[in-house]
């Protein structure tokens, strides 16, 4: 089992180890993977020209030897699971190519040495708690260097030369988070490089000449293994503050012969129609029942503040016993008071309009 397969089944590993919250980083971070590298065989055109213009070309097939690369990258993870990276790549092959046709004595050996600057896009899937799935593409530089030499007829000629060619690449990786700050990866990078031509002068006896050797498009493959860093810890959550403890609870009062219910519309404590209907119940029952006391407690929802919802309480409790009376029920018999926000009959938090809790309750005894 070569490197690159070893590391392919180190991916197949983490894709099926047990999930442990998500690997995705916010903020700042860095990472650094190093890993094997291969690059598909390519068709490849050698033309030499000489100072009599004369030129002659033969078709090559180059073929790749499995070789390593390292990546370091310098990135942001933003909130909603996107990251954006800048990304440095090395990438080094050996390479061997044979000329076909009639010239097929000829041959190129060599190194291919690679220098990327890769701007990528990421977005994070959370798999389990621990778990990541990153997809991505970018797009760049690939700084390509070609030092080899060519055999044949006439001795060997070398031929060392560069070129920056545009790349684009797609990704697909794994992370695990081992902390809350570090997390192991694994990528792998499809890597498309338009094709680079390398150019050599020299001399064929006594004939000044030049040779190039074009390649068509590279296709690069890596798979990498390594650590991602987030360089600043994560704001911790803000933790709900203790909910305050109820007020405490008022002796229960005497039986009620029966309760009513009228309610209010907002920041208001004038009778309307349902409620007049309500409070006309209330006296026939009180005048049919014999009740001795009647006793009327307004109450408010939690909008507004607690001064202002205790005078509002006590204006809907007074409303109520002002109509009473005016029904014909005693008013020494009548008891009127307010508890503002005090007891809601919907809990609310602070400040929430409750249609519900804006009542006044008329209890017979």
């Amino acid at each position: 089992m070569n490197f690159r397969h070893a590391l392919l089944a180190g991916a197949a590993c983490v894709a099926f180890a047990t999930p442990a919250a998500a690997g995705h980083f916010k903020g700042w971070y860095l990472a650094i993977e190093g890993g094997s590298s291969w690059i598909d065989d390519v068709d490849a055109l050698y033309t030499r020209t000489f100072d009599n213009s004369l030129a002659a070309s033969n078709a090559i097939e180059a073929t790749f030897d499995d070789g390593w690369a390292v990546f370091a990258s310098v990135g942001y993870a933003f909130q909603n699971q996107w990251r954006v990276e800048g990304e440095f790549g090395y990438r080094t092959n050996d390479v061997a190519a044979r000329w076909l046709g009639f010239d097929s004595f000829r041959q190129l050996s060599g190194s291919v040495d690679e220098f990327s600057l890769m701007a990528n896009a990421l977005y994070d899937i959370a798999l389990g708690e621990r778990l990541t799935l990153t997809l991505g593409a970018g797009a760049g530089g690939d700084h390509v260097q070609l030092d080899g030499v060519i055999t044949g007829s006439g001795g060997p000629a070398p031929i060392d030369d560069e070129d920056w060619r545009f790349a684009a690449q797609g990704l697909a990786g794994l992370s695990y988070k081992l902390s809350p700050r570090l997390a192991l990866t694994m990528t792998y990078r499809y890597l498309h490089v338009s094709a680079p031509a390398f150019s050599q002068a020299g001399f064929v006896s006594v004939f000044p000449t030049s040779q190039t050797v074009g390649f068509d498009d590279l296709a690069k493959h890596s798979v990498s293994a390594g650590l991602r860093f987030d360089l600043f810890a994560d704001e911790a959550p803000m933790a709900a503050p203790p909910a305050a403890p109820p007020p405490p609870l008022p002796p229960p009062p005497p039986p009620a012969v029966k309760q009513f219910v009228v309610f209010f519309g907002f920041d208001k404590c004038e009778i309307t129609a349902e409620a007049d209907r309500v409070l006309a119940d209330a006296a026939a029952t009180a005048k049919s029942t014999g009740a001795a006391a009647i006793a009327i407690v307004g109450h408010t929802d939690t909008s507004g503040s607690t001064a202002y919802n205790q005078r509002l309480s006590n204006c809907r409790s007074n409303a109520a016993k002002t109509n009473l009376v005016a029904k014909g029920l005693p008013e020494e018999a009548i008891t009127a008071s307010g508890r503002g926000e005090a007891e809601l009959m919907v809990e609310t938090g602070d400040g929430v309009k409750e249609p519900q809790n804006r009542r006044a309750t008329v209890d017979l005894k």
